[in-house]
């Protein structure tokens, strides 16, 4: 089996199916994880309407994102080389019965991308998470932080942020202990150094501290995993590239490869890094295998 990529959007950055599976035969991709990522209303993104398919436009301006429907119809299209994600509104009422139907009716294997405006531990997002667990099917976290410093150390409401981290994500960890999460984004990603309190930037890029929550939650909880993609996990590992490599040793059996983007610029510095067999393996094929059973 080829490599698997884990975290893809279809009709995202200007690729369709046929694109998506271009890219994936010149990089050697023989799977990927195609995740919904929907947008509601009341969550309007404006910088969707640049990145995603003009034919998912509400009528009232907003942007839906990436919908199920866009999916399965990847899917039908390429039925040997997509596996389909979903993950609904929770405060949909229906949420948790929503994505058990989209399993047992539509083959859907991921409950993902959960990206909504809402703490990881509310209950509504804990119980698809159980519902997740109980049906098999890992969850793909986009976190984003609620508050950044500025250059004074005075936390900045971010509008656009997800989830919240640490502290939502640790007591959603513990109350679904049978579910596997993989974190994904920057908010999660900051907080493999010490100092992502103190951090302003986005994307922070400076030496890695001591004394990560990020390292801390892996250790204390086997149900978290992560994935590599777009600029944040890349970003994560160059912050310095040997600790980044340990790193990857260390927890390459949690560890997933993904895109979320055109492009292959992290199996590029994947390979520069000279890794052993089983921890190429691991993160870019057995680990994404597993999780879903194929």
């Amino acid at each position: 089996m080829g490599i698997i990529d884990s975290h893809m959007h279809v009709h995202y950055h200007g690729l369709d199916a046929s694109g998506l599976i271009h890219e994936m035969d010149s990089f050697g991709i023989d799977k990927s994880w195609l995740l919904t990522w929907f947008i509601p209303p009341d969550e309007h993104v404006p910088s969707s309407h640049k990145v995603f398919s003009p034919l998912n436009v509400r009528p009232d301006g907003t942007h839906a994102g990436s919908p199920l429907k866009d999916v399965l119809n990847a899917v039908r299209q390429y039925p040997n080389r997509f596996i389909p994600g979903f993950c609904p509104w929770p405060a949909s009422i229906q949420a948790a019965d929503e994505f058990e139907v989209a399993v047992e009716m539509h083959g859907v294997r991921v409950c993902g991308e959960w990206s909504y405006r809402m703490l990881l531990d509310d209950p509504r997002s804990i119980e698809l998470f159980r519902r997740a667990g109980k049906l098999k099917c890992p969850v793909v976290l986009h976190i984003d932080v609620s508050f950044l410093p500025n250059i004074d150390c005075v936390p900045v409401y971010q509008e656009f942020w997800y989830g919240g981290m640490p502290g939502p994500l640790e007591r959603a960890l513990q109350a679904s202990p049978d579910t596997i999460f993989i974190g994904h984004a920057p908010g999660f990603w900051r907080y493999i150094s010490g100092d992502a309190e103190e951090d302003p930037d986005m994307y922070p890029k400076g030496p890695i501290q001591p004394g990560g929550e990020l390292i801390r939650l892996f250790d204390d909880y086997p149900n978290l995993y992560a994935d590599l993609s777009a600029g944040s996990g890349l970003g994560a590992l160059i912050r310095n590239v040997d600790q980044g490599r340990q790193f990857l040793v260390k927890y390459s059996d949690r560890l997933l490869f993904g895109r979320d983007a055109p492009g292959n610029v992290l199996q590029d510095h994947l390979k520069k890094l000279n890794l052993p067999v089983d921890v190429w393996d691991n993160i870019t094929k057995v680990n994404a295998n597993r999780l879903i059973n194929l």
